[in-house]
Order: structure tokens, then C-alpha cells, then sequence
């Protein structure tokens, strides 16, 4: 399928970061979008992700985050890690896992609050994938990681939007697919 307005369609997430340190998993279901077990004459599908819109604002209000926020987090777009969906600071991940070196990594953005009138806090963006070379997904799930290192002074929502279509793929695309992403 072709990156088209009639084929794209989107998918979206929400995290919320509380006021607390921590990691955390919200968890998004797409097995329905991918089939990388076929019977003969059926072709393997998977869910192209094109690109990744993030936002993060004030969970008490429709407010973008107040320049006077403090805090610091890592959040994350990862195919299957196999962690289950968690609040922040009951769930833990091992080191290194929110990096760029991830196979399983589609999108990260670093994000921190200085604390200051003068700055707005926001998310910087590091890694994406893009029309051109989307990242393909054959696994399950999909999960917003997030990661508060410095917890935040108010709760904030951390929300992406996944720019996506359902594609097919031959044997051997699936089988690379299937053999960079596992955990």
C-alpha cells in the first residue's frame, strides 16, 4: 500500500506521568493490523508506522504545560518489548532500554521542564521514522514507554499519534521484520 489518504489512518495513545519517578507502559493492541503467520496463498501483513506526533501537556486542564514545570522524562514508541502496561513508577525497565540502539525503537523524545518563566518545557524529538522509510511492526502490540527521571512538579498527559497503514509483505521483508524484532 502506498502512503495515501487512503490508506493512512491513525492510532493513539496516552501515558499519564503523575507527579511521581518512575517507568510506565501504556500498551496499544494491533494484532488486528498485522498476520506474519500465513496458510499458503495468503500474503503476511504488518503496520507500517510513518510518522510519530507527540504531545505532552497539563493533565488537570486542555492547557499546554506551564514554562514554570519542572522535571524530567524519556518517552518511547517501541514495538513489542514484552512488558506489560504499567502506571508510572510500577513498572521497570532494564537499562538501556530506551535508546536509539533498539531494534524495537520507532520514536523517542527526550522532554524537560526548566522550572523557569522564561522556557517552555517540551519534548525533543530524536528519533522517527518517516514516509520514506517507515518503521514496519509484525508483532502484537505497540508500547508508550516513559521513563520520569526527575519527577514532574504537576501530572502530565504524554500522548502520541501513530500515522500508520496496513501493509503486505513478502517472505523474506517478514522474516527480517520477525528476526530484528525480538526481544
Amino acid at each position: 500500500m502506498a502512503y495515501n489518504v487512503k490508506d493512512v489512518f491513525f492510532l493513539d495513545e496516552t501515558i499519564e506521568t503523575t507527579t511521581g519517578a518512575g517507568d510506565g507502559t501504556a500498551i496499544l493492541d494491533i494484532s488486528s493490523y498485522v498476520q506474519p503467520v500465513v496458510r499458503k496463498g495468503q500474503k503476511a501483513t504488518g503496520l507500517a508506522i510513518y510518522t510519530v506526533h507527540w504531545d505532552v501537556m497539563d493533565a488537570a486542564s486542555n492547557d499546554a504545560v506551564a514554562p514554570a514545570t519542572t522535571g524530567v522524562f524519556r518517552a518511547g514508541i517501541f514495538s513489542d518489548l514484552g512488558l506489560p502496561a504499567s502506571a508510572i513508577g510500577s513498572g521497570t525497565f532494564t537499562n538501556n532500554t530506551l535508546r536509539a540502539t533498539n531494534d524495537l525503537a520507532v520514536s523517542i523524545i527526550d522532554w524537560w521542564g526548566g522550572g523557569t518563566a522564561a522556557g517552555d518545557p517540551h519534548p525533543k524529538v530524536w528519533l522517527e521514522p518517516s514516509p520514506e522509510v517507515p518503521y514496519v511492526v509484525v508483532r502484537d502490540t505497540v508500547g508508550l514507554y516513559c521513563s520520569v527521571s526527575t519527577a514532574t512538579s504537576i501530572s502530565l498527559l504524554v500522548g502520541v499519534r501513530l500515522e500508520c497503514a496496513q501493509i503486505t509483505l513478502d517472505m523474506a521483508t517478514l522474516n527480517q521484520l520477525l528476526r530484528t524484532q525480538t526481544v
